[in-house]
């Protein structure tokens, strides 16, 4: 268990998955601010936290913990609730939906496009 929070490990397990820190600040409704405090052990991380990203990162919520620091709680092996993967699966989706709009226009500022 890492003593504080593992950010090479975390920035390793985004990088696999092709996220950035960015989509861990949507997936847990965090700005971006908040996201670099839990990056530079200024914030922790709650039970449901560690079962959002063990989701995003498709890793077991025991690593997540385990990476984050020794105070970060392991979530119960509960299911999610219905309205709780409802809500992931939302903001997912929006995560999605702003990186093809960055996309779209990141392909027209290098085609020149107005």
């Amino acid at each position: 268990m890492a003593l504080f929070f593992d950010s090479a490990w975390f920035d390793a397990r985004l990088a696999a998955a092709g996220l950035q820190r960015g989509d861990v600040a949507a997936a847990l409704g965090l700005s971006s601010e908040q996201i670099g405090e839990v990056w530079k052990d200024q914030r922790e991380l709650s039970a449901n936290d560690v079962r959002l990203l063990s989701a995003l990162l498709a890793v077991p919520a025991a690593d997540v913990a385990s990476h984050a620091g020794v105070s970060t709680p392991v979530p119960r092996d509960v299911p999610p609730d219905a309205a709780a993967l409802a809500e992931f699966n939302e903001r997912l989706t929006r995560v999605e939906r702003t990186l093809a709009e960055i996309k779209a226009l990141l392909l027209d500022l290098r085609s020149g496009s107005p």
